[in-house]
Parts: structure tokens; C-alpha cells; sequence
């Protein structure tokens, strides 16, 4: 379970930011437990959060944050070795100093049966790991697995520091194995030390990105799958077909056909038969949007892991994004706390008389681009709306921010200026 993610000096991401999932005094009863107190207090999650914004103005940095602290995670013990002294990251260009300071990510984990929070986070130069740290709240308090500084440039791995017996595994070789252009979780979940490889299986399998166009055909990949692969196909070929006909994409069933075993979508015909189309080449692009949505979707909930959508509205027709929605919102549909954050420019998200409001007002974040070029991240409810306003029109009439500034007919002006000009 995510709590929290604090990004810093990515793209346009200048200043640390944070993502928190905790939910507020604005929570509207969907935040679930965590098994965490705070001040006396039950600490509940949201496993939905929704960021909206103009173009440009950063959301899918914010994902695209998570997209390298996994990559991070998964391949700086292997693959960062063939390339010495240096380390994939994407500083803020605008400005020099930025291009000089590290690059910050860290995540508020809740994992295991105990559920027990971590903290685990890095810093990042060009060069090396110039920080990096895991600490566990067991009980509710803080144990230090271990801080790490760069120290000397002619060091190795730096300098760590193992504070009390919270961190069980072999210290004195694991430090020795770790490069300074290396993340220690990498290397000890390389060599199998069961602690560090718990935190590290959390990036590698429960945190899930989606975009609407780079992966989309290993998304379809990954529905067939889950109708393909024996001790699969009897679970999920009966969910996916309700889904696609819940979709209202005229579909009754879905087959193999046994001349090519291509999958085969049935639809409705006028006279009460059905007849198959052929995926590839003669369903629709809606059909394929849909049917490469649920294969991430189903796995996300059956792992109560996180799924991050890149410009959610892109994917899916705002119905089905509401819906979509409303499948993370409810234990029903999502008994195992799956969590799910998105990006979007859809403002019927936010309330409308044909969606209603499927986010409540903390599960809203808002991303803005200042004249420095640089990203703001914030909360909706830094505005405190009331429970009973219109966030939809608050939001386009730029209430909250995160509009783009452009007057009405401005666009259009500017091109008539244009033409006027070059036939004058």
C-alpha cells in the first residue's frame, strides 16, 4: 500500500513535491485502513488519487518519477555497471544549478501481514548514489536498516550506517558489492537477502504504469495472457467477458479461433444471431483501448498493487473512466486495497449531472507550470472547497489553478492575425 511519494529535480519537477494518499478531515469515508496511528488517530489511504492540469504542466513527469525510481530499483546492480560513473536521470534543464543538484525520490510504504510502514528513498547525480536510505516503523517506531552518504569521491559504495539489528543481512559484503553508481536494495535483492528483496519485489511487482499509446501492445499482450495461460484462463476469461459486455461494445463472448488462435470477439447482429470480427483488423479502436485496459486493471486488484494511468481520459471514454474509477473506489470490486493514480485533462471526473463525481475533493491534486518553467504540485483542498461545490466548473472557470491561460478566442485570433499577414 502507497502512502506517500516525494519527487524532486525530474524534468519539470524542480522543487520537492509530494503525492499523499493519506486522507484528510475531507475524506468522504473511502480512505482505507492501514493498521497505522498517528496522534491517537486511525491513518487511512486513499486508493485513488486523480492529477489534473493544462498540457505541459507536468502530470506525466510525476508518473514518469515512478517510472525511473523502479528502473532505478530494478536495474542500476546489473545494467548501470556497463555504462561507470554514470546514472540515467532526467534533472531540471531550465536553470544550471539545477542541472547540478541531485535528483530526489522516496516512497511511504505499507507492506506485509504485519503492516509494518517503510520509508525508502535515494538521491541521484550523474555519476553516483549520492544518498540512500531504508527505515521501518515497526510498532511505530523508526529502525534504521540503513543511511547511506556518497562520501569521498574515491570511495566505493560510500559510507552506510546500520543503526540497532532491524536490518538482519550479511552488511560487511553487500557494501563491498555495491558501486557507487549502485542502490544497495539492488544489490541485496540481487544476492537474495530476504528483507531488502521484499522492498524490492514491491517495485517490481506491484507497481504497474500504463500509457495510453507506448505499452499498448504489451498491454493487449498481457489480456490475452490472462485468457490464455492454463490455471489463468478459467479465473479470468469469465471476468473479462463480463467486462467487455459491460462496456456496451455490442460483444456476447470471446473464443480462439482454432485456424489462426487469434482471440475472436462475438457481437450482436440485428436479427438476434451474433457473428465474430477479427481483433486486429476489424474491432474498434474503443474495443481495443478497453480490452487492453483490463488486463493491468484485474491484475492490479487481484495483488492490491498500484496502477498508475498516464492521461486516464486518453485510454477511455469518460464513462468508462468514471467507472474505472469507481471499481478502485469500492471494496467490492477492490477487497484487496489496490490503489490507483491517474492523470487526466476530463474535468467531468470532477463532478458533472451525467458522471456525478466519482474522486472526492482529496483525492484531487492539481499540477500548474509557473513562468520558470517549472512544476507546482498541490492539493485541491489547499483551495478548502465545500462538500456541496461544483469542482467541475470551479476547475475550468480556474478556481483552483491548473488551466491553461488562454482567453476565449485568443487562438483563433492569433491565426487570423497571422493570415492577414502573409497575404497582405
Amino acid at each position: 500500500m502507497l502512502i506517500r511519494f516525494r519527487l524532486a529535480n525530474h524534468r519539470s519537477i524542480r522543487d520537492e513535491h509530494e503525492l499523499s494518499l493519506i486522507a484528510t478531515e475531507f475524506d468522504e469515508g473511502t480512505g482505507r485502513e492501514t493498521g497505522l496511528r498517528h496522534r491517537g488517530r486511525d491513518v487511512l489511504v486513499q486508493p485513488v488519487a486523480g492529477v489534473f492540469g493544462a498540457n505541459a504542466s507536468g502530470k506525466s513527469n510525476l508518473l514518469g518519477g515512478f517510472r525511473i525510481m523502479r528502473e532505478a530499483v530494478r536495474d542500476s546492480f546489473a545494467d548501470w555497471a556497463k555504462e561507470p560513473r554514470t546514472v540515467p536521470r532526467q534533472p531540471f534543464k531550465l536553470d544550471a544549478a539545477s542541472r547540478e543538484e541531485t535528483s530526489l525520490f522516496e516512497v511511504d510504504l505499507v507492506l506485509g501481514q504485519d503492516r509494518v510502514r517503510y520509508t525508502y528513498g535515494f538521491e541521484l547525480s550523474d555519476e553516483r548514489v549520492e544518498a540512500e536510505w531504508l527505515h521501518a516503523y515497526p510498532h511505530g517506531r523508526r529502525n534504521v536498516w540503513f543511511d547511506r552518504e556518497a562520501g569521498r569521491p574515491d570511495s566505493e559504495g560510500g559510507e552506510f550506517i546500520f543503526r540497532g539489528e532491524g536490518f538482519k543481512g550479511e552488511r560487511e559484503s553487500l557494501v563491498r558489492l555495491t558501486r557507487p553508481n549502485a542502490l544497495f536494495l539492488s544489490v541485496g535483492a540481487t544476492l537474495n537477502d530476504p528483507q531488502l528483496s521484499a522492498i524490492h519485489r514491491w517495485f517490481l511487482d506491484n507497481l504497474w504504469l500504463v500509457t495510453s499509446e507506448r505499452d499498448f501492445g504489451a498491454r493487449v499482450e498481457q489480456t490475452r495472457s490472462l485468457l490464455a495461460e492454463p490455471g489463468q484462463a478459467e479465473t479470468y476469461r469469465p471476468r473479462i467477458v463480463r467486462l467487455m459486455r459491460s462496456a456496451d461494445l455490442g460483444i456476447t463472448r470471446l473464443d480462439t479461433d482454432p485456424e489462426t488462435g487469434e482471440i475472436r470477439l462475438w457481437h450482436r447482429m440485428p436479427d438476434g444471431g451474433e457473428t465474430p470480427l477479427e481483433f486486429r483488423t476489424e474491432e474498434s479502436l474503443g474495443t481495443h483501448a478497453w480490452f487492453a485496459f483490463l488486463g493491468p486493471m484485474l491484475t492490479v486488484l487481484d495483488r492490491g498493487a498500484v496502477l498508475l494511468v498516464d492521461e486516464l481520459d486518453s485510454s477511455l471514454h469518460p464513462t468508462m473512466a468514471a467507472e474505472v474509477v469507481r471499481v478502485f473506489q469500492d471494496p467490492a470490486s477492490n477487497p484487496r486495497g489496490a490503489q490507483l493514480i491517474f492523470t487526466t485533462h476530463d474535468a467531468t471526473l470532477l463532478g458533472s449531472a451525467v458522471l456525478d463525481r466519482p474522486v472526492n475533493r482529496d483525492q484531487v491534486w492539481i499540477t500548474a507550470k509557473k513562468r520558470s518553467g517549472e512544476t507546482e504540485l498541490y492539493s485541491l483542498t489547499e483551495a478548502k472547497p465545500r462538500k456541496e461545490e461544483n469542482l467541475e466548473r470551479g476547475y475550468l472557470r480556474g478556481r483552483y489553478g491548473g488551466v491553461p491561460r488562454v482567453t476565449a478566442g485568443e487562438i483563433a485570433r492569433e491565426l487570423s492575425w497571422q493570415e492577414a499577414r502573409a497575404t497582405a
